[in-house]
């Protein structure tokens, strides 16, 4: 388990999922310019007539989505519009991308064919052929400020829900930072087309896994929802009926399921696939007697619990004081992980101010996957502030 202080969900102000009919619709793959780690160190640059300066970059979707003919930084920065720097001559190295915007950043398209397992419920992630893990290519690349100093603290916010109410969802894509991550509900009527369009505009995304509480069935996840008294195989069944709403996600995360995360016979088989199909797992860290930490080491698997659960509730002042919870854990521990429910509304608009506050403060936001998953192996990314 690769280690962190906290990741989660929480589901404050969010209704209990709710089965609905109609099967999720097909959403458009997205074009990005791919990047690898093996590009060669820049030659002397060439005389400023060798481009016309009124030359426009050609768009990578009317190439397929790549570049052509790229064999050198320079090359990368005349078609693609951004400046490759790289601290040395030789390979290997991070790449530092430097780009105009936040908005210049794009998912890798999905589903990636090398990550889809067809089954009776439709396609669900695993890991390719080649090693390739839905964690690492569906996950939000790390951009950082150049304004902010090394090793500044970092926040990673998941804001769980999504799906189930169309105006909260497109609120949040819209309103909500790009490095902000989207839990997604099973049970949406158009969670194909709000997923692809939650990574189109930068933001990771995660599947929500409803989970047996402890009072169920009074309190009811929903249809499919994993249980202790279900077998293995029974379990399993559920996990990929969930797992086939919709693609792209980097990794699940649990909705309630204070009981089930407590029962190890029940738990075990469902992190192990998890892990065993590429993802990253985030518990809500709302029961203490979670097993997820103590297995998930030994399954493949990375996973963590969250830091501060921000509740807006009833009393004037609670989300506020829980943004600062969360931005002091952050200075004293390094990382900090918040998690809300994008219900209500109001959550999201007091979420998204703070978000965008904290380059200011010298704090990254980073999507989860920067504290689940190993930076080193992509590139880093450095927006001009």
């Amino acid at each position: 388990m690769i280690a962190f202080a906290g990741l989660g969900l929480i589901a404050a102000g969010l209704f209990a999922f709710i089965s609905l009919t109609g099967d999720p619709m097909g959403g458009e793959p997205y074009a990005i310019a791919a990047i690898h780690e093996d590009i060669q160190a820049a030659p002397a640059a060439k005389p400023a007539s060798s481009q016309p300066a009124s030359q426009t970059p050609p768009d990578p979707a009317a190439t397929g989505g790549t570049l052509k003919g790229v064999t050198s930084a320079e090359d990368l920065e005349q078609q693609s519009g951004v400046k490759v720097m790289r601290g040395g001559a030789s390979a290997p190295g991070a790449l530092i991308i430097t780009v105009p915007q936040d908005l210049g950043i794009r998912l890798a398209p999905a589903p990636d064919p090398r990550l889809v397992e067809k089954t009776h419920f439709g396609p669900i992630p695993r890991i390719g052929s080649d090693g390739s893990r839905p964690a690492e290519v569906y996950a939000r690349p790390l951009v950082t400020s150049s304004s902010l100093k090394a090793g500044a603290p970092r926040i990673a916010l998941l804001i769980g829900g999504m799906g189930l109410d169309t105006s909260a969802t497109e609120t949040a894509i819209d309103s909500l930072p790009g490095a902000v991550t989207l839990g997604f509900a099973p049970y949406g009527r158009d969670l194909e087309r709000e997923a692809a369009r939650a990574r189109e505009h930068g933001h990771e995304i995660v599947l929500q896994l409803p989970m047996e509480p402890f009072d169920y069935p009074q309190n009811n996840p929903g249809p499919h929802t994993l249980l202790t008294s279900a077998s293995a195989a029974e379990n399993t069944e559920h996990l990929h009926w969930l797992m086939s709403r919709f693609t792209g996600y980097a990794g699940v995360a649990n909705f309630l399921g204070a009981k089930f995360t407590s029962d190890d016979q029940a738990l075990t088989p469902v992190l192990r696939e998890i892990g065993g199909r590429g993802l990253y797992y985030a518990d809500d860290g709302t029961s203490a007697q979670s097993l997820v930490p103590g297995l998930a080491p030994g399954l493949d698997l990375s996973a963590g619990k969250t830091d501060v659960i921000l509740e807006g509730g009833a009393k004037p002042g609670t989300l506020e004081a829980a943004l600062v919870k969360l931005e002091t854990r952050a200075r004293d521990k390094g990382i900090a992980v918040g998690v809300a429910s994008g219900l209500p509304l109001s959550n999201i608009d007091r979420i998204a101010r703070f978000a965008q506050s904290l380059e200011a403060k010298g704090i990254a936001l980073v999507p989860l996957s920067a504290i689940l998953g190993k930076d080193g192996a992509r590139p880093v990314v450095t927006r001009e502030p």
